[in-house]
């Protein structure tokens, strides 16, 4: 860049004018042809769908990941008790071996993600600086909780507390079937389903909406190691973790599609009187709802899923208010509180309960908290890559707020609404834990209450909207996964990705029943295990590229220019002074700590960009001034240090962005 750059109206020593600055589309097309003077603070994000990548059907990914389903499908088909005593045993060896790194993990990854929620990256947006998301607030938290719990919610709601307690786990030192038992089986549920296993989600999610959406890569798990690994995920090992991937969210799903065609048949027997409904009802009911979340998934996320979403959410929360007030409302008023204090007071004493202190504790942890841990593990690829499509234009402060804090407190009302009246009854000699098995819970519960009959038909359709938005959310992420990250994949793949959900849950329930369904589950626990390693290297390469965001870089500048700009106006000119933008010697600058030479800095960028796209620009009105986060002190950036940044003076281009705030 040569001095016939630099702004003619000032001189190259002059403070930056005050107030917004556009610069020229002359100069706008520089950046971009050349790109030396693109400084890697200016840089603004650039979205996956910007970059010209063209998505196209990967039919090795495609290939052995149906395979595999297929595979799946004889063995279960030939022999269902051998699926099923395998994924005991490996579950076992699993648990046993590997209990404390899930522990351990859940730990990190939750720390992990507060840490990039309300620390310094927290205004680091999931999309370019100017973005605005694309959901509204209400369908963006009604579309996480269908694909994050969805028939959890209905499955575990009377179920799970219940369990806690009857039989309190090792730790709580209360009698069982107490007041303060009850207290403890909601925040043992709590740990389970409330911010820990958010955690794993949002940790997923937040990766791949901001390597999509903000580094121009293809939303993929294999996409989020580039940072790391280069162009080597390109390779073999890319698709190796998309075909990985895929086959933990195909089988993870269909087991929740297995285990809610149960409680839907459970449902009807109980709504009609009919008796005990067999393998032709159940295979019919999944025949009908594949049909109707294939139907939904080729609508496309916009209309399908956010209308059902919205409906679910109204349908849900209009059954936790009928049993608040139709069960002992004043009992569950006061539970609910006294359970979340409950959690937080007793929340060490859930998170070291290990193996090692005896064979009870165990038993429980392999039956609960470590299989949690695992199955959640297994369900971020599938989870974490629908949020991220559905999270755009979030800044990581809101997205880790929505994502993490605000299911976790519904979960906490839900459970404790459904858990408590469960509790409640069974104290009144109800004897829900009598219902004869696990799904028919729910029903036992509505029936015991006023108007149950009807009750029992809402809860069932909650049931139907969560089977169709979970599958038909799955089927999108699959065909996405298999299209290398295609927003929207071609309608015959989502087609058969739905498909082999249907058939994989009909035929595992035709083979073994709910035997064959746990075996099932069990092996998708212990792929749980290599996964975790993922995990790990998701948080590992994220932190890489968060460290050297345009955002984090201007929050450094504005850092080091303002307490140097402070210092030299109060010696100076002591009250009475304000901040401008000049040039000082190389090294001597606000930018003397950035090597913006570094070509890492800029080219995942350059190499992204096909056509000329702006940078950020230096107005208070551009593209950060609208943030949630206007009013950390780094916003002061603009227009001073952001002004001086793009001043166009040779010495800043040459010297590393070396201006400081003048006074």
């Amino acid at each position: 860049m040569n001095s016939q750059d630099a702004p003619p109206s000032r001189s190259a020593h002059e403070p930056a004018t005050f107030g917004p600055q556009r610069r020229p589309m002359s100069r706008i097309i520089r950046e971009v042809i050349d790109p030396d003077p693109l400084h890697p603070a200016l840089i603004p994000g650039i979205g996956v769908e910007e970059t010209g990548r063209s998505f196209r059907t990967n039919w090795w990914v495609f290939g052995v990941a149906g395979a595999g389903v297929v595979a799946v499908i004889a063995w279960a088909l030939v022999d269902p008790a051998s699926i099923s005593a395998v994924g005991s045993v490996s579950l076992d060896w699993v648990t046993e071996n590997f209990g404390w790194l899930f522990s351990l993990l859940t730990i990190v990854v939750a720390i992990f993600m507060l840490v990039v929620g309300y620390g310094r990256t927290g205004g680091v947006r999931l999309g370019a600086d100017d973005e605005k998301p694309e959901f509204s607030m209400v369908s963006w938290i009604a579309m996480l909780f269908s694909a994050g719990i969805g028939i959890g919610l209905l499955f575990y709601g009377p179920m799970e507390p219940l369990t806690y307690f009857l039989a309190p786990p090792h730790g709580f030192d209360v009698a069982p079937g107490s007041v303060d038992a009850m207290h403890t089986a909601i925040a043992q549920t709590v740990l389970h389903w409330g911010p820990m296993a958010w955690a794993y989600y949002a940790l997923v999610g937040g990766a791949i909406a901001y390597a999509a959406y903000r580094r121009g890569r293809p939303p993929l798990i294999s996409a989020l190691f580039d940072s790391v690994f280069s162009q080597r995920t390109q390779g073999w090992f890319g698709p190796l973790i998309d075909i990985f991937a895929i086959l933990v969210t195909l089988f993870g799903t269909a087991v929740s599609l297995g285990i809610g065609a149960l409680q839907i048949a459970s449902g009807v027997e109980m709504v009609t009187g009919l008796g005990t409904l067999g393998n032709g009802f159940i295979i019919g009911a999944i025949a009908v709802l594949t049909a109707l979340f294939i139907l939904s998934a080729v609508s496309g996320v916009k209309r399908g899923i956010r209308i059902l979403s919205n409906i679910n959410m109204v349908v849900a929360g209009l059954l936790g208010l009928f049993v608040l007030v139709a069960g002992p409302t004043l009992l569950l008023a006061n539970l609910i509180p006294a359970a979340g204090v409950t959690y937080f007071s007793e929340l060490g004493t859930m998170l070291m309960r290990n193996a090692s202190m005896g064979e009870e504790t165990e038993v429980f942890m392999q039956a609960w908290t470590t299989y949690y841990w695992a199955w959640w593990v297994s369900w971020t690829p599938f989870v974490g890559l629908f949020i991220a499509k559905i999270s755009r234009g979030r800044t990581l402060r809101e997205f880790v707020t929505v994502v993490i804090v605000v299911p976790s407190a519904v979960c906490l009302v839900w459970f404790g609404i459904v858990g408590g009246t469960s509790m409640w009854l069974e104290t009144q000699g109800a004897g829900v834990s009598a219902a004869g098995s696990a799904e028919a819970q729910l029903f036992t519960l509505l029936a015991e209450l006023p108007l149950g009959a009807i009750t029992s038909v809402v809860a069932l359709v909650s049931i139907i909207i969560f089977f169709v938005t979970s599958a038909d959310s799955a089927s999108i992420v699959m065909g996405s996964m298999s299209q290398q990250g295609k927003a929207e994949p071609s309608r015959w793949v989502t087609i058969f990705w739905g498909l082999m959900l249907g058939l994989i849950a009909a035929s595992l329930l035709l083979a073994g029943g709910r035997d064959a369904l746990s075996g099932l589950q069990a092996i998708m626990v212990v792929t749980a295990l290599p996964f975790a390693f993922v995990v790990m290297g998701i948080m590992w390469a994220w932190a890489k590229d968060l460290r050297t965001d345009p955002y984090m870089m201007r929050r450094r500048y504005a850092r080091e220019a303002i307490d140097e700009g402070v210092r030299a106006g109060i010696a100076e000119h002591g009250d009475d002074f304000v901040f401008g933008a000049s040039v000082v010697e190389a090294e001597h600058g606000a930018g003397a700590w950035l090597d913006t030479a570094d070509p890492a800095l800029t080219e995942w960028y350059t190499e992204a960009t096909t056509g000329m796209l702006d940078v950020v620009k230096a107005d208070a009105e551009g593209a950060d001034a609208d943030r949630p986060d206007a009013d950390d002190p780094a916003r002061i950036e603009a227009p001073t240090v952001r002004a001086a940044l793009e001043s166009g003076e040779p010495e800043l281009d040459r010297d590393d962005g070396g201006g400081r705030v003048g006074v």
